[in-house]
């Protein structure tokens, strides 16, 4: 696979920030640059090489509740999660909230609330193939990704490669370079990607948007709908 550029998409042209609800809309994922102001990607930057040199994060699992395990097999990286005890946390929470109403407002999602996580791969970590929420569970709606790091180059690999819903195909959508102020939006449900190993420190923030428990938000299936092309 090629990565000679941060964003390669294999199948469509370049994404544009101004269409960026429609993307999703259409293929399920969406790559937004410049959303996240340069000052503030710094602090989250600071924020998470100090978390990590400081050895506070943890190992991250899979599974949730009595499910979860630890399996250095399918995924190694270490994680915190946010609680808005700084200033970068809660700026950048505030942002994704603006986010969180443009979903709602442009695809109907009804979208409730937000939780992210600092994430570091250490040289040699990796995420194989998954999809971000079990289809029907209705917990995770819309994932994403946001990158911490400076002068990314492509032998670093430790790119997000982005998979169509059908598992039949192999073939990706798509390979991200985790470069800095990049944003990766996708369907949690319906959208499979990977981590591929990487060669040096790669920082970012994962997070996801939810329903409220008591909620169904009808029209995602039918963007889901778009997405898989059966509407």
């Amino acid at each position: 696979m090629s990565l000679a550029s941060a964003h390669h998409p294999l199948e469509r042209s370049p994404l544009e920030n101004a269409n960026w609800p429609a993307s999703l809309a259409d293929q399920g994922y969406a790559v937004i640059h410049g959303l996240i102001p340069d000052e503030l990607c710094l602090r989250l930057q600071t924020e998470a090489r100090a978390k990590h040199h400081s050895d506070i994060l943890e190992r991250a699992g899979v599974g949730r509740t009595d499910d979860f395990t630890l399996d250095l097999t399918i995924r190694r990286d270490k994680t915190q999660w946010f609680d808005r005890s700084t200033s970068a946390q809660t700026d950048y929470l505030d942002i994704m909230e603006t986010v969180r109403q443009s979903v709602n407002r442009e695809l109907f999602l009804g979208l409730f609330s937000y939780e992210a996580h600092f994430a570091v791969y250490e040289p040699g970590g990796f995420y194989k193939r998954h999809v971000d929420a079990f289809r029907g569970a209705r917990n995770r709606v819309l994932s994403s990704v946001f990158y911490l790091n400076n002068d990314w180059q492509p032998e670093d690999d430790g790119a997000i490669v982005i998979y169509p819903e059908d598992d039949a195909r192999t073939e990706p959508l798509a390979s991200i370079l985790p470069e800095m102020g990049t944003l990766v939006l996708f369907l949690s449900e319906d959208i499979p990607h990977e981590v591929r190993p990487t060669h040096r420190d790669r920082y970012s923030i994962a997070g996801w948007f939810r329903v409220n428990d008591r909620q169904t938000a009808p029209s995602l299936q039918a963007v889901s709908g778009i997405v898989s092309g059966t509407l």
